[in-house]
């Protein structure tokens, strides 16, 4: 096996590495390859099962689903990297999806609408539209100063007391609406002051 096969096979799955057996879906696969271009880019490694062991794939069929779900299901395209290798007598596919350049980038179900993923440990979860409006941000390289005003003020005195706060809580506490407390957030997070964390339930917010 060669060395580069061996690295990725002793470390577990995580924010930049997924095993998959092989694509059974373009959509489903390009919900992965998204979170990977939302976060910081990733590998794909096809072919092999969860716990390891090999199963090999039909290198063409799947280059076709990967290319598929790379140029079709993915908004905007992805640039992808497809490179074959040979082991215990089967194919394998190491697929190196980029750190995105033109986030956020969205992943079309099965239905045809399109969503934002971002990659949390082993998983691919759905992005918030706190996290939608930060990845734009990001992408528009605009001047980040911002006027600290008392609500500013007062969700980072909070966080210098308690762990973490969520939306919800800073509409309650300020009475404001859900949109005027994303958008205060994504200046906090664009400023590096606060950091947001993804989870399966729900998102919260720590201070840095």
């Amino acid at each position: 096996m060669n060395p580069v096969l061996r690295k990725y096979l002793k470390e577990a799955e995580g924010t930049t590495l997924d095993f998959k057996q092989s694509v059974s879906s373009a959509a489903k696969i390009a919900k992965t390859m998204v979170s990977f271009a939302n976060t910081c880019g990733g590998v794909l490694l096809m072919g092999v099962r969860d716990n390891k062991t090999l199963c090999g794939v039909r290198s063409e069929d799947e280059k076709y689903m990967l290319d598929m779900a790379a140029h079709f299901y993915c908004r905007p395209e992805l640039d992808i990297e497809i490179i074959e290798h040979e082991a215990e007598g089967k194919t394998l596919l190491e697929v190196k999806v980029p750190d995105g350049a033109d986030k956020p980038y969205f992943a079309k179900d099965e239905e045809g609408k399109w969503w934002v993923y971002v990659r949390v440990n082993d998983k691919s979860l759905l992005a918030s539209k706190t996290t939608v409006d930060f990845l734009k941000r990001q992408q528009q390289n605009r001047d980040t100063a911002v006027p600290m005003g008392h609500i500013e003020r007062g969700i980072l005195d909070y966080l210098s007391k308690n762990e973490r706060i969520t939306l919800q809580q800073i509409c309650k506490m300020f009475n404001i609406s859900r949109r005027r407390a994303s958008r205060t957030l994504v200046n906090l997070m664009s400023l590096d002051v606060v950091r947001s964390h993804t989870t399966e339930k729900t998102e919260y917010y720590t201070g840095v």
